[in-house]
């Protein structure tokens, strides 16, 4: 190894919440790993979410558990253990926005929420909300429906991205791809190859770029895994009602209605970030016509709230995830090999993070005795990404 010519155990590619994971695990591991991001970290697929780190239960209001909402059941509790320190990942620092999701639903569902939520397998996992226990959203004579609290966590996106990547700036840089190719040689990634002739060398490579893992796979001329697209069309309202909701209406359908996650944006105002059905829904609408839709349900939904001066935005997001058949949503995380030293990985879902991470994980080889754990130096002159903008504080 020379200084133009250095050489790290594992590069990853992508900087959202999927390599910036590995990025902590790989390290703690003693692996001498760095990771690329091009343009901001956590841009895109990472900083759309709604932070929530939930066990399934939203997938199951459609009366039974599925072996999707089963699979992911510990999760808030790994989460919960890595908030504390004592997980894989370490991220103490990052913010809680809640500990808690809530769940409610119009009076006409009431009955059917009641008795599906007092079986016995999902005791420990939902609770019942008790009149003077409602968060201020609901604290009004006027509403009549049904309200629980589920087991889930909710973190601020911003904050989780800024923990992850802080312990580990020297190994963590921003790549242009115009001026940089990665090589191959048969079944084997071999380096990454800049235009001035600096090359880095690698034993394991990873994709964990999101939607962009489809263009790295079509630069090495690889055609698998192949991807899907499952776009959204997110609704935001800046309001002047200054209480927090974290929750999820329950409609006619298996997926909720409507997901309302709250964020405060720079101004201090509160921000309503708005998914569910809405926001599946809301694909090919024109922006006004989403807008007018989620005006009306916000409004039906809480005819008591006086929201003062609103602010409506929109945001189209593209879910990137391995193709599945007939396009439906996968039920699991993804990292599997495309060639010999090659692994492609989407979580596909924020709270399945910590899982993709385990299945990558397994499948590198063992790490060699003796090999160097410094960052190369030769890399400390190339620009280090930012942190990107949530949209709470770019659309408004």
């Amino acid at each position: 190894m020379t200084d133009s010519h250095p050489q790290v155990d594992t590069i990853i590619v992508g900087g959202g919440i999927a390599g910036l994971w590995l990025l902590n695990r790989l390290v703690a591991e003693g692996r001498n790993a760095v990771l690329f991001e091009q343009s901001a970290l956590g841009s895109s697929q990472t900083m759309a979410s709604q932070g929530m780190i939930h066990g399934g239960i939203k997938y199951a209001l459609g009366g039974a558990l599925t072996g999707e909402s089963e699979a992911i059941a510990a999760m808030p509790g790994h989460w919960a253990r890595c908030l504390e320190g004592q997980g894989d990942v370490d991220i103490r620092a990052c913010n809680v926005l809640s500990r808690h999701f809530y769940l409610w639903s119009t009076r006409s569902l009431t009955s059917r929420l009641s008795s599906f939520f007092a079986s016995k397998m999902l005791r420990g996992r939902v609770d019942n909300v008790k009149p003077d226990d409602r968060p201020p959203a609901f604290d009004n004579p006027a509403f009549k429906g049904s309200l629980y609290r589920l087991a889930d966590l909710v973190l601020d996106v911003p904050s989780l991205i800024e923990t992850l990547s802080a312990p580990h700036r020297d190994r963590i840089f921003k790549i242009d791809w115009s001026r940089a190719r990665l090589q191959r040689n048969d079944r084997q990634v071999t380096h990454l190859q800049w235009d001035n002739g600096m090359k880095l060398a690698a034993d394991n490579f990873i994709f964990a770029a999101g939607a962009g893992n489809e263009s790295l796979l079509a630069q090495l001329d690889l055609e698998q895994p192949a991807m899907q697209r499952r776009p959204l069309q997110q609704v935001l309202v800046k309001h002047d009602f200054d209480s927090a909701l974290y929750a999820h209406c329950m409609g006619s359908n298996p997926s909720p209605r409507l997901t309302i996650s709250s964020h405060r944006c720079s101004d201090g105002r509160m921000c309503w970030y708005m998914g569910g059905d809405l926001a599946t829904e809301g694909v090919g609408m024109s922006a006004e016509a989403l807008i007018d839709k989620a005006r009306r349900e916000l409004f039906e939904l809480f005819p008591w709230i006086d929201f003062g001066q609103t602010e409506w935005a929109t945001l189209p997001v593209d879910r990137a995830e391995p193709k599945q058949s007939q396009l439906i949503k996968p039920d699991k995380a993804y990292a599997e090999r495309a060639c010999d030293n090659l692994l492609v990985c989407w979580p596909t879902k924020l709270t399945l993070t910590p899982d993709m991470a385990n299945q990558a994980c397994e499948q590198l080889a063992p790490l060699p005795a003796g090999a160097s754990t410094e960052a190369p130096a030769a890399l400390q002159s190339l620009e280090k990404p930012v942190i990107a903008t949530p949209c709470w504080d770019t659309l408004f």
